[in-house]
């Protein structure tokens, strides 16, 4: 939230920038000193070339971080950067507004006395540019400990955490459904049961999500037959909800959205935005549905076909439909995930319930648990940060 809304306030800064620097120019041109506008003093016009370079910047600044969020790519220390420098620019560019204006910019109610007001504010809320620099400073310094210092190298884990990552290649589209629907059946998945398609996001134990790969909106209806017979709630990536409005708002599933808890989720059509995967990574399971192999939300499934969701969606319906109503499903008992060590570093300790490896690297900082504590080191009664299973809960990697 604070990341989004640094963009706002940075937007929010340019704008007070921008008109400041418009009414010290105009009023250079026209206010006439020693018998010419004073925006030909050499002293005026450096500070009006300054306030021009700055506005520039900023103005990039701010827009470079807005594409990267609108592009659901990682943006909190391009957001925090344009949150700093615009808000430093516009005190700095008001600043030297009004002393253009000289006595008359200082009067109550004229627009560069409100601009130097505001500009003020933007350096103090949604995080002041104190915390905007430590923001900024963490992310540089962690980048460089690694490259230059021989700090802890980048675990190589999938977001969601270690998952079997078995995609099924062989055969015709109707061999790889049927493998897949065999692989759900042996896990302990019951499709003679289900729950209503609008159930809520974080209550459903399990859920069909459309993503952009689906298409125009008459998919939707595969999404809905497919979520019919796997017994599940429908759901969607943010673009879906938000961009192209296939669904309510509050059907998306991501970081910022709706987190989904529990067993099974079906992603047809997602790429696997990281905000996406944050938001699914409590999972038991996650079958990827994806007609590009190289979508990142093959590495974090535990099934997979790479195909055609037009063509797979409907073989995959059939498949689970067993001829008959569902009946009402029973309340939902979370699902064990396996425990899959293949991927962990040797060394680390990973939660037997849920996957969840703990990095004393990060630490966990919700329970005040500084970077740098070895797992040994973790209070008694800490928990998993994710399914809350007990510290005894959790077994190394070898």
């Amino acid at each position: 939230t604070l990341d989004g809304g640094r963009i706002g306030i940075a937007a929010q800064a340019l704008g007070i920038a921008q008109g400041a620097y418009e009414a010290a120019l105009n009023y250079s041109k026209e206010r006439i000193q020693f018998n010419a506008p004073i925006c030909q003093n050499q002293g005026v016009s450096f500070k009006l070339a300054d306030m021009a370079t700055r506005l520039r910047a900023a103005r990039f600044l701010v827009y470079s971080a807005a594409e990267l969020k609108q592009e659901h790519q990682e943006y909190g220390m391009e957001s925090a950067m344009a949150k700093m420098y615009a808000s430093d620019a516009a005190v700095s560019i008001t600043n030297d507004a009004l002393q253009i204006f000289g006595g008359t910019g200082y009067l109550k109610g004229m627009d560069v006395e409100r601009f130097y007001r505001d500009a003020k504010i933007t350096t103090i809320y949604e995080g002041t540019n104190e915390i905007q620099r430590v923001v900024i400073a963490s992310h540089i310094t962690d980048k460089m400990s690694v490259a230059k210092h021989g700090g802890a190298p980048k675990q190589n884990v999938a977001i969601t955490g270690a998952r079997k990552k078995q995609i099924f290649k062989d055969g015709t589209p109707e061999e790889q459904v049927a493998a897949l629907v065999q692989a759900l059946k042996d896990d302990g998945y019951d499709f003679t049961v289900g729950i209503p398609l609008d159930t809520p996001i974080s209550d459903a134990e399990r859920v069909v999500s459309a993503g952009k790969g689906i298409g125009e909106k008459a998919n939707m209806k595969l999404i809905e037959d497919l979520a019919r017979q796997a017994g599940a709630a429908v759901g969607s990536s943010r673009p879906v909800a938000e961009t192209l409005q296939y669904v309510p708002i509050d059907r998306y599933v991501g970081m910022s959205g709706q987190k989904f808890n529990g067993n099974l989720y079906i992603a047809c059509g997602i790429s696997g935005a990281v905000q996406h995967l944050k938001g699914i990574r409590n999972a038991t399971t996650i079958v990827a549905i994806n007609i590009n192999a190289g979508a990142p939300i093959f590495k974090n499934c535990d099934y997979g076909i790479v195909g055609d969701v037009k063509v797979i969606l409907p073989l995959l319906a059939k498949a689970l439909n067993n001829g008959q109503p569902k009946k009402p499903a029973p309340p939902m008992v979370k699902m064990k995930r396996p425990l899959i060590l293949k991927d962990m570093p040797e060394g680390r300790y990973v939660c037997k319930g849920c996957g969840y490896e703990y990095n004393p690297d990060l630490g966990d900082p919700d329970a005040d648990v500084k970077p740098g504590t070895k797992f040994q080191d973790l209070p008694e009664d800490w928990v998993c940060p994710l399914c809350n299973s007990a510290k005894t809960e959790f077994v190394p990697v070898k």
